[in-house]
């Protein structure tokens, strides 16, 4: 493909998609009064499943029985709608080429702001690795896939949790390094992996990520396979590093996200474990309704988040402004905190977020160097990669860029930067700056 080619080709697809969008729309005005009608309440019917929803996480009883009914209802609704209506074909159509222009814009985008992959670098293989498992974590992955003997066969030494036990994890670690290991890996969750890699970044030393936990948030941004935990241990033999950047709130690590206000007074009570949903639904009412919890305020760098119900501080910015699934990290090398903050206080606005989604007044997306959450009380609770601590106010999150040596396998299946790409958002007005050949707007999300 010649240079130029190369330059025409983001044009062509974003042009692509305009098209395959303007048509979809001409599809269903084809349709007829029947057609706008259902489109009409296909819009209704997100609002008010949005609402039935908020009455299911703000209310309790009879209006919270009658928010599931009306997050159900809706969309069955517009399902019939859409059958009397005799325009299901011509909507499928309309569907097909509204996706057909979402995976265009997708690829223009792409083509146009080519995703950085993180650099590697070469080193030798470890002498003395020793990693750190956890049997409980992600309901027994250690055992199910045999990972002590695995680690053992490539020559690493494997402290092995207790789980009757409570062990002080980054005592473990600094024994280790006190007793010579060159390398810190941990088979457990993101909470544990944040205390060993402060260690391994403290001594200079690589860390290993081995994806036995039971999200592997950690793990995924990093490219490694989460379906077997066992590939990962590859990197002891056939390995290469990625200079990666380390979280901290207060004194602490983290390796993912800081969460604030609702779901970390959530995570404090003993029966979250065990029953989040149940217990979930018995603390929003009161949390969301400001009944429950100390007031905060944050600011992020010379940017101010006035009483946020839930904020969300993550080391570098994920891809979706989707509170409810955050999708990837495209990268852990950006030197900056991803911020995300939620502030919704009635059905009205619980409806403007379904509609508007990262636009609507009640979310707050930035990127911040420094955040600093200020509350009414001395102390709040938080949320450090899912674990359940209380800190002073007022709280500081910041970022320390690429402090972290990560030794991962040479071969990931999650590290193809188009792989990544793919889970951005897609914004139309950056499609249409470049189908009229303009370049997209700096600082422009995939």
């Amino acid at each position: 493909m010649t240079e130029a080619t190369d330059r025409r080709r983001p044009r062509r697809l974003a042009r692509i998609a305009l098209v395959c969008a303007v048509a979809a729309v001409v599809v269903l005005a084809f349709t007829g009064p029947r057609g706008l009608l259902v489109l009409l309440a296909e819009l209704v019917g997100l609002a008010v499943t949005a609402v039935g929803v908020w009455w299911v996480i703000t209310r309790r009883g009879l209006p919270r029985l009658a928010g599931a009914v009306l997050a159900v209802g809706a969309p069955v609704a517009v399902v019939v709608l859409a059958y009397d209506a005799e325009v299901a074909l011509l909507a499928a159509v309309a569907v097909v080429l509204w996706l057909a222009g979402l995976a265009c814009g997708r690829a223009a985008l792409r083509a146009a702001r080519p995703p950085r992959p993180m650099p590697v670098r070469e080193t030798p293989p470890p002498r003395r690795p020793v990693l750190i498992m956890n049997p409980k974590s992600g309901g027994g992955k250690v055992e199910r896939f045999d990972l002590v003997r695995r680690a053992e066969e490539l020559g690493a030494r494997v402290v092995l949790l207790d789980p009757a036990a409570p062990q002080d994890v980054t005592e473990l670690a600094r024994r280790a390094v006190a007793e010579g290991a060159d390398l810190l890996g941990v088979a457990g969750g993101d909470g544990t992996q944040a205390l060993v890699a402060a260690v391994a970044a403290e001594h200079d030393l690589p860390f290993l990520v081995v994806s036995a936990g039971t999200r592997n948030h950690f793990a995924m941004d990093l490219g490694l396979d989460r379906a077997d935990p066992a590939t990962c241990l590859d990197a002891l033999r056939d390995g290469v590093e990625l200079a990666v950047d380390l979280g901290r709130v207060g004194d602490r690590t983290f390796v993912n996200t800081v969460s604030f206000g609702a779901y970390a007074q959530i995570v404090q009570s003993p029966g979250y474990r065990d029953a989040k949903t149940a217990t979930a639904l018995d603390a929003l009412p009161d949390l969301l309704q400001g009944e429950a919890g100390p007031a905060l305020t944050a600011r992020a760098d010379d940017r101010r988040i006035d009483a946020p119900q839930a904020l969300l501080v993550s080391n570098n910015p994920y891809a979706a402004p989707d509170p409810a699934d955050l999708g990837r990290r495209p990268s852990l090398d950006g030197g900056v905190l991803g911020v995300l903050g939620v502030r919704v206080d009635d059905a009205a606005q619980a409806a403007e977020l379904a509609l508007r989604g990262e636009r609507a007044a009640g979310l707050t997306l930035l990127s911040a160097r420094r955040v600093t959450v200020q509350a009414d009380v001395p102390e709040i609770p938080v949320a450090v990669d899912g674990e359940a601590l209380t800190l002073p106010t007022p709280v500081v999150c910041t970022l320390l860029p690429r402090a972290l040596r990560v030794r991962v396998p040479r071969d990931r299946p999650g590290a193809d930067p188009d792989r990544q790409a793919r889970a951005h958002r897609l914004d139309w007005r950056d499609i249409t700056r470049l189908a009229l050949d303009r370049a997209p707007a700096a600082g422009g999300r995939p």
